[in-house]
C-alpha cells in the first residue's frame, strides 16, 4: 500500500513559512516509510486542502494521514478538521486525520532547549535572576488561551520565573509582559516567541513592540530566541502523531 502523510498548516506568504515545511516534510519522509510527504494550507495562499489531497492520490497514495499543524485548538483547527473529514467522506483513499500540536509536551521541551542553547551561545548560565516571557500569538478562543497556558505551566515545572503575553486580541500585550518581567527585578529577560514559522510576526511585529517596550521602560538586557521551528523534535512529534492515529484507525 503506498502512502501518503499531509501537513495542514494554516497558511503564509513568506517564503520562509513555506521553506520551512517543506525542509520539514523532507524531514519526515527521510525518517519514515511514507511514499509522498507534503503540506497544504487552509487559508491565504494555494495548495489547498483539497489540492493537497488530490496531489496525494494522484502520486499514487492509497492511504493518506492528515496532520494538522496548529498549536491551538480553536476555530481554525475545526475548519481545517471539517474541511478535512468532509473531503475523506467524499474519496475511496483511505485516510485518518491526527491529533494537532496543542498540549503535547515534547512543544514545552522544545522551548525549553531554545532558551538553554541561546544561553549557551552568549556564554551565559540560566539562572534564577532571568525572567522567561513567553509570547504567544493571541486569539479570542479561550481554548487556545488553556493550550497556551499548558505550555507557561510546564516551563514553570522547571523553571520557576515565566511570564506570557501576547501579540494580539488579548492580554496581556507584549509591554504589559515586559513590565510583568521587569517588576521581578531580573538580571535579563529571555523572549521566547512561541510561534511555528519565520513568518511576519516573527521577523518585524515582535521587535516592534519589544523595542516599544525597551524604549519605555529602559530594560536592555533581553534576548530573544528562536520560535519553533524545524527540528528534530517537531519532526518525531509529527511521526508519533501520526502513528498514534493510524494505529487507533486500525489503518495500518
Amino acid at each position: 500500500m503506498k502512502k501518503a502523510l499531509l501537513i495542514i498548516d494554516r497558511g503564509s506568504k513568506m517564503k520562509e513559512v513555506q521553506d520551512e515545511l517543506q525542509e520539514t516534510c523532507y524531514l519526515i519522509k527521510d525518517k519514515t516509510e511514507y511514499d509522498y510527504v507534503d503540506y497544504c494550507f487552509l487559508e491565504v495562499v494555494p495548495p489547498f486542502i483539497d489540492e493537497g489531497i488530490h496531489k496525494c492520490i494522484t502520486q499514487g497514495a492509497e492511504s493518506i494521514t492528515i496532520v494538522p499543524y496548529f498549536l491551538y485548538p480553536g476555530m481554525k483547527l475545526k475548519d481545517a478538521v471539517k474541511r478535512s473529514a468532509l473531503i475523506i467522506n467524499s474519496k475511496e483513499t483511505k485516510m485518518v486525520i491526527t491529533k494537532p500540536l496543542s498540549y503535547q509536551p515534547t512543544i514545552s521541551e522544545i522551548v525549553l532547549s531554545h532558551v538553554q542553547r541561546l544561553t549557551k551561545q552568549e556564554g551565559t548560565e540560566l539562572n534564577k535572576n532571568f525572567c522567561l516571557l513567553l509570547i504567544g500569538h493571541g486569539s479570542s478562543d479561550k481554548r487556545a488561551r488553556e493550550a497556551f497556558l499548558f505550555t507557561v505551566q510546564s516551563l514553570k515545572a522547571v523553571y520557576k520565573n515565566v511570564k506570557f503575553c501576547f501579540l494580539e486580541l488579548e492580554p496581556p500585550n507584549i509591554e504589559e509582559g515586559i513590565k510583568d518581567c521587569i517588576d521581578t527585578k531580573p538580571d535579563k529577560i529571555i523572549v521566547i516567541p512561541y510561534f511555528l514559522h519565520k513568518g511576519i510576526h516573527i521577523q518585524k511585529d515582535i521587535l516592534v513592540d519589544l523595542e516599544k517596550a525597551q524604549e519605555k521602560f529602559g530594560f536592555k538586557n533581553i534576548s530573544i530566541t528562536s520560535h519553533i521551528g524545524v527540528n528534530s523534535s517537531m519532526v518525531d512529534l509529527v511521526i508519533s502523531l501520526a502513528r498514534e492515529a493510524e494505529t487507533k484507525s486500525g489503518l495500518f
